[in-house]
């Protein structure tokens, strides 16, 4: 029984860790998109940190969090070279 609270109480907490990544992405993604590239990076480095915490507590895979670093890396290396 108390391995089960505990297990509600973990996936809780995952859950609202996720939720906050995914905000945390979809913010620089709009920066990026909408050519805001002074708040995109502002907020670049505060993101990606936060993807190496997440993939550090096992919220994400490793990988998955590589991907998304890389995956905004391009995004803004692409938008810089554009502007």
């Amino acid at each position: 029984m108390k391995a089960h609270r505990q297990s509600l109480k973990h996936r809780e907490h995952n859950r609202q860790l996720r939720a906050r990544l995914r905000h945390a992405l979809k913010d620089i993604r709009s920066a990026i998109e909408s050519n805001d590239l002074a708040a995109a990076k502002k907020s670049l480095s505060d993101t990606v940190s936060l993807i190496d915490r997440m993939a550090g507590k096992g919220v994400i895979h490793k990988n998955a969090a590589s991907r998304y670093k890389a995956r905004i890396a391009a995004r803004m290396a692409a938008k810089s070279k554009a502007a």
